[in-house]
């Protein structure tokens, strides 16, 4: 393996159990969530020392959370850009823990999407606000979030003859690893999913259409839910109490709408090889691709975009199942069942960071035998739109 600097590392995780839990607050599941993590880790409160919030859940942010926890971190940082924030707060950590202006960083996410019965999906991009430069050609035509990427995908499969079915396969090949995750069943059970099964291409084309081209099974659920990371400097992680999976590479990146512009292409074709340069590290050396699936779209422009395929080729990357965990044609892909059939309460980036560290530490209920390497991609914003890229890569002890 290449000598890659390994100065952090997750060290402690938890993910909150149930996607439909009324009885609890946002701020009640990232404090919960904080706790759990560090005993995880074998720290204490009094370790903490770098905050890491994206202001996402009942909100606070550095201020509000710090005293709700009732620490006081040397180090606070509320970068918010939406799916992809803890991304970037996992970057901006190592960066502070590199520089020795903290040892022990925190992030949590919390939400209650599901319980307040908010419809992510049908919202109006970029509403409700008042007129601005980035609204007044938009809101106008009552865009939503879900027409936006519908509309990346049908590009998509104007431009590279892409087909329905290509889509499909992500839909299914994360059905098959949430099958195999209790709390994703669950999940499913208490959202009131229907007939819940592994799931087959055709089962994905047969869904109801939600915007063309995209079915009822290529979007995300909603869903309540939360967790929390704790990243440490090297002195602190090798005395922990699990084995830590190094922080070896991050990019970062944003695209907006150009004229002239190529709407298939994601930031993540600019984070990317930021990220896998500073690793030093090929795409496909890794074992694990946790990458933020919105909608089927999202991720097969993002597998393109990081360089497991070409572009306009992921269809044939992915037939077959070849990205389920116990295949060998390129790496598992979102091992805990995704967005898709998991959880998705918000800012979902976190999650990715989770399971690539569940996976490098052994403990993914889809677990790749042996796994050393793994990417978390998170995505901000809109496919297609404003959005932000956040790549980050994982490695074993």
């Amino acid at each position: 393996m290449p000598n890659q600097a390994r100065t952090a590392a997750i060290v402690g995780i938890h993910e909150w159990p149930k996607r439909l839990d009324p009885d609890v607050s946002a701020m009640q599941i990232k404090a919960a969530s904080i706790s759990r993590a560090l005993d995880d880790a074998g720290l204490t409160w009094k370790d903490v020392d770098g905050l890491y919030d994206a202001n996402d859940g009942e909100g606070g942010g550095g201020l509000g959370m710090a005293a709700y926890l009732g620490i006081k971190p040397t180090v606070i940082d509320t970068t918010s850009v939406g799916g992809s924030s803890y991304e970037f707060l996992a970057a901006h950590s190592l960066a502070d823990i590199a520089a020795g202006k903290c040892n022990v960083a925190v992030m949590a996410h919390g939400g209650k999407t599901a319980t307040q019965k908010f419809a992510t999906g049908n919202r109006f991009a970029n509403s409700p606000q008042p007129p601005s430069w980035q609204s007044n050609m938009e809101v106008p035509f009552r865009n939503t979030t879900v027409s936006s990427y519908a509309l990346v995908a049908a590009r998509h499969m104007y431009q590279y003859g892409t087909r329905p079915e290509d889509f499909a396969e992500i839909s299914a090949t994360t059905r098959y690893h949430a099958m195999r995750n209790p709390e994703a069943v669950q999940a499913m059970t208490d959202l009131l999913f229907a007939d819940i099964r592994e799931i087959t291409v055709d089962d994905v084309l047969n869904s109801r259409m939600i915007a063309s081209p995209l079915h009822l099974l290529e979007c995300c659920l909603i869903s309540d839910g939360g967790g929390a990371v704790v990243i440490a400097a090297a002195d602190v992680a090798r005395n922990t109490k699990k084995k830590p999976v190094w922080v070896i590479g991050n990019g970062q990146a944003t695209k907006y709408r150009e004229n002239g512009g190529d709407v298939t292409v994601s930031a993540a074709a600019q984070s990317g090889p930021i990220a896998f340069g500073e690793a030093l590290l090929r795409p496909d050396e890794l074992d694990i691709a946790m990458i933020y699936d919105s909608f089927s779209i999202t991720v097969a422009c993002i597998l393109e975009d990081l360089g497991f395929c070409k572009k306009g080729e992921f269809g044939d990357y992915v037939k077959g199942g070849r990205l389920r965990f116990d295949q060998k044609g390129g790496p598992a892909l979102n091992t805990d069942g995704g967005a898709l059939s998991s959880n998705h309460p918000g800012f979902r980036g976190l999650f990715l960071l989770m399971e690539a560290t569940r996976q490098l530490r052994g403990e993914s209920t889809s677990q790749v035998p042996g796994a050393k390497l793994a990417v978390a991609h998170g995505n901000g914003g809109l496919l297609g739109h404003t959005h932000a890229a956040g790549t980050i890569i994982l490695a074993a002890d």
